[in-house]
């Protein structure tokens, strides 16, 4: 029998609202599988049991009197520590933060607990949300629940370590250059980037402005691809305080539009070489999706070449721009691996208005330069990045006798970031080495449902999440 605290969180909804179990049941498994890994993984860096504990016990009583319940009644997730949740601490990996508790909830976080979600507690992030890796100087380090000795991402680190060692049963992550695909890539399980405007980024530090209003978005992690929708079409919904809110009604395509999907098929692009086994699990999902019906080809990516160097000028150099007030005078508490996603004062200080104005155009002509080629192929199945967890501390690699260096690995999700895509991860297979291996579902702006439905099929085909070996 599947523990509680590893069903999705679509069946354990539904167990609760038929009482095949109780809220309070499910909330003490969880709080069981925390207080047994949690110390291991240093996933969840703020635990608000008591708070849990009387939120399960009122949504037994309704469950006992027959109320009208929500599609998450008693379904206990965490949240990602960038984002706001009244009374849990809103510190975003930094000790400039250190002590902040934030007074109101994120608005997607109090859709999703009108929805009967129960937040548990708020998840570890690398500070100010620049790296791949989850470590700071509050918490430390998250590991991955594959392999102790390997890192689960960054920066939704925490949240995916949570939900994959079963200490939550989703959540929320956010994500600028593949901060909830990667670590959903890394620790097996799924994980979505939706399109800019769908989910409120409000609520979320560093606020989504500027540049960050394509860059930088709120998205669902979950251990099943059907359990990542569900998340979004709570969480999702227009919400004036986001200068990026979009009025789109989410509907889920029928059957014969997802296999009359045409599906763009890439192994690696450009210099940016990927790992054997990263190669052999595209083909294993092209062939699945094959298998499953739907037409799938082969394609190259055209003109994309300036698309990392776009994408670091509009987060590394930004960010290091924004964040200079908070930092100044206080290099000091910055933690070492800040550095690895933020541009130097050099970079910043000499990077003129023609320049980044130059960037923002070249952006916008590469996002028509894709959406062109997305015409026919109206997805694309490529890698999350080119390598799967690595080794805290790791900082290059040798793929095929080229050696990558930290971060060139992650281009692959950068430039959907870049380029305001929806992207969902599906976990395919694992590496030698036992660490799973995902790909990622490209769409076109506001085909999110259509993204998942076609990683629906993969992970149908494939088995999608499995659980990590005992700690």
């Amino acid at each position: 029998m599947t523990e509680l605290y590893y069903l999705p969180a679509t069946e354990l909804a539904r167990v609760i609202r038929t009482k095949q179990c109780s809220p309070v049941e499910v909330m003490e498994a969880y709080l069981g599988r925390v207080e047994k890994v949690n110390p291991a993984l240093n996933a969840i860096t703020h635990l608000d049991a008591d708070r849990a504990r009387l939120l399960a016990r009122e949504a037994e009583r309704e469950i006992e009197q027959g109320a009208p319940v929500g599609p998450l009644h008693g379904v206990p997730i965490t949240i990602k520590s960038s984002i706001e949740v009244e009374g849990l601490r809103c510190e975003c990996g930094t000790k400039l933060r250190q002590g902040i508790v934030a007074e109101s909830t994120a608005p997607l976080v109090t859709r999703l607990q009108q929805a009967g979600a129960i937040v548990i507690g708020s998840t570890n992030a690398p500070e100010f949300l620049m790296a791949y890796e989850s470590d700071n100087f509050l918490y430390g380090r998250t590991n991955n629940p594959w392999n102790l000795d390997y890192t689960a991402g960054g920066s939704s680190g925490g949240e995916a370590a949570a939900i994959a060692s079963g200490c939550s049963a989703g959540g929320m992550g956010s994500d600028g250059g593949g901060s909830v695909r990667v670590p959903a890539h890394f620790s097996g399980i799924c994980g979505l980037k939706p399109t800019p405007g769908l989910i409120p980024r409000t609520g979320h530090w560093p606020a989504c402005l500027g540049p960050s209003a394509f860059l930088g978005l709120i998205g669902p992690m979950a251990r099943t691809v059907e359990d990542v929708r569900l998340l979004l079409e709570i969480s999702s919904g227009v919400d004036y305080h986001d200068p990026s809110a979009a009025p789109v009604v989410l509907e889920r395509p029928d059957e014969a539009e997802v296999l009359a999907t045409t599906v763009g098929w890439f192994e690696d692009y450009g210099n940016y070489p990927v790992t054997a086994e990263t190669r052999q699990a595209g083909r294993r999902a092209a062939r699945a999706l094959t298998g499953q019906g739907l037409p799938v080809e082969p394609i190259e990516l055209q003109g994309m070449e300036s698309a990392r160097d776009l994408w670091w000028t509009m987060f590394g150099v930004v960010a290091a721009t924004l964040l200079k007030p908070l930092i100044e005078g206080r290099e000091g508490d910055l933690h070492p691996i800040t550095q690895g996603l933020m541009a130097a004062h050099e970079e910043e200080s000499a990077t003129t208005y023609e320049q980044f104005l130059g960037a923002w155009v070249d952006r916008d002509r590469l996002r028509s330069k894709l959406l062109g080629q997305m015409q026919r192929h109206r997805v694309l199945v490529c890698p999350v990045s080119s390598i799967p967890a690595f080794r805290h501390g790791e900082r290059s690699w040798n793929i095929d006798g080229e050696i990558v260096k930290y971060p060139q690995p992650f281009v692959y999700s950068q430039i959907f970031n870049l380029l305001g895509n929806p992207a969902a991860v599906v976990p395919v297979g694992q590496s030698s080495d036992g660490l799973p291996i995902a790909v990622q579902v490209v769409g076109r702006p506001f085909e999110d449902e259509l993204v998942l439905s076609v990683a629906a099929k993969i992970e149908q085909a494939l088995g999608g999440w499995k659980a990590p070996p005992e700690l």
